[in-house]
């Protein structure tokens, strides 16, 4: 008698095909070829910098420029635009391509990755495609302006491209590595320009505003009453936060020493890209290290929050905070509805957000304890700061990843793998079982607050 094969569910794929990528990508980077004559490369290492771009998340312990060959330095790079289009996409633009009928499993899997809907999934596979072709397109062009004098024609151009889908994937690994004291300078260089500093956050902003915004604002123009509430709740918080945050970091860091001989349009340049690149980028134009207790505060806050759903950033998402925020409000002024607008929110929306806010919670503070407990000669601060950036896939630091241990390291791919599947999503590929008829018990009280 056959046996009735299980198939995977949606989840236990998306779960599988980054896991298969990090896998892959670390193969490759342990290569012999893939590290510059005179650098080693353990496979611990190399799995940590995979699974750095497949989660796009931007912690290495290497300076790219001065440890990986060209072929390493493309591997990353193409491992970020991967995990940036979402696996899913990929294959399912595959699907269509070569004219095969894609399963119901595939269409699942691709809407849970960019939140679509199922009606005109061509249409919005070829948004994704386009939108993002184009957006790195512009954006490596711009940035050719400035790094082609400064690098060369050859370097300028690779380095605007490889820039360029960095940005846009909101992964932050960067070239501009100093192979003379071998520290991470990121664009600290470029902090008053304000091409590069502009285009930047251009690109980690569209990238991080998911690919369904992109598709409404496409259909309704600049028409904003007719977006879905979706577009409009990513597109107001985010320039709540970004604006906000931007003000905030011009008061906390005015007395910055990495502030100090910018005039003032170069310190709201600085403090605006600031507000944007914990959204989750991962650049950085300032030191990490020299911010202020309140800038420190406030960036692991942003990192925390995140970008849009379906889109290339990471963290809890704004649609999370969003209703979490509304609930709380709701629950304080003793109404039964959560209202944006003219809308109401179901109450199965914040049941599920609050579940991934205290998954994040639980999950970061396991993580901290654990690498406090193994190296309790690292700071608390720079510990806790790690641990955010790896969950929401941030990629900043204040120079903790290149001395955590081969544990230590173990914890933070943990943390930034489930940052890039979701916490929801790993939870639902490792707790899902067959089904069963839910049996529902009766009600009681608890007493709250």
């Amino acid at each position: 008698m056959k046996t009735k094969r299980r198939k995977l569910s949606v989840w236990q794929l998306l779960a599988l095909l980054y896991l298969g990528g990090t896998l892959l990508g670390s193969i490759l980077l342990i290569l012999p070829f893939a590290t510059k004559d005179g650098q080693e490369t353990t496979y611990l290492n190399a799995l940590f910098t995979a699974a750095s771009a497949v989660c796009i998340t931007g912690l290495t312990p290497y300076d790219v420029a001065v440890h990986w060959t060209l072929f390493g330095q493309l591997v990353i790079l193409i491992l970020i635009q991967m995990s940036g289009l979402g696996f899913m996409t990929l294959v399912s633009a595959a699907f269509l391509i070569f004219g095969r009928s894609m399963s119901m499993s595939n269409r699942n899997a691709l809407m849970l990755d960019s939140r679509g809907t199922r009606s005109g999934l061509k249409i919005l596979l070829l948004r994704i495609l386009a939108g993002t072709a184009i957006c790195e397109t512009v954006g490596a062009l711009l940035l050719m302006i400035r790094f082609i004098p400064d690098f060369g024609a050859g370097n300028g151009i690779y380095f605007s491209i490889w820039h360029s889908i960095s940005a846009f994937c909101n992964a932050g690994f960067d070239l501009m590595g100093n192979t003379e004291t071998g520290l991470f300078v990121s664009l600290t260089a470029y902090v008053g320009d304000p091409l590069v500093t502009l285009t930047v956050s251009a690109l980690i902003i569209l990238g991080g505003l998911g690919f369904c915004v992109w598709g409404d604002i496409i259909d309704c123009k600049l028409n904003f009453k007719k977006y879905q509430m979706n577009t409009k709740v990513v597109l107001v918080v985010n320039c709540v936060l970004v604006l906000t945050g931007t003000a905030l970091f011009l008061l906390f860091e005015r007395n910055n020493p990495t502030y100090s001989g910018l005039n003032f349009g170069e310190k709201l340049l600085a403090s605006f890209f600031n507000a944007v690149t914990p959204r989750t980028a991962g650049f950085a134009t300032t030191e990490s290290t020299s911010l202020s207790n309140s800038g420190y505060l406030l960036t692991v806050v942003l990192m925390f929050i995140g970008g849009g759903s379906g889109s290339t950033a990471g963290g809890i998402k704004i649609g999370t905070f969003t209703v979490i925020i509304m609930g709380m409000l709701a629950a304080f002024r003793g109404k039964r509805d959560i209202n944006i607008g003219k809308k109401r929110i179901a109450y199965s929306s914040l049941s599920e957000a609050l579940a991934i806010l205290a998954a994040c919670l639980a999950i970061l503070i396991l993580a901290i304890l654990a690498i406090c407990t193994i190296q309790p000669a690292l700071p608390f601060k720079s510990i806790l700061f790690e641990c955010v950036s790896a969950v929401s896939n941030t990629g900043l630091t204040l120079d903790t990843t290149v001395h955590l241990n081969a544990a230590s390291s173990v914890i933070i791919i943990f943390l930034m793998y489930a940052g890039r599947v979701g916490i929801l999503t790993l939870a639902l590929a490792l707790g899902q079982t067959r089904a069963t008829a839910e049996i529902r018990r009766p009600i009681d009280n608890l007493l709250i607050g």
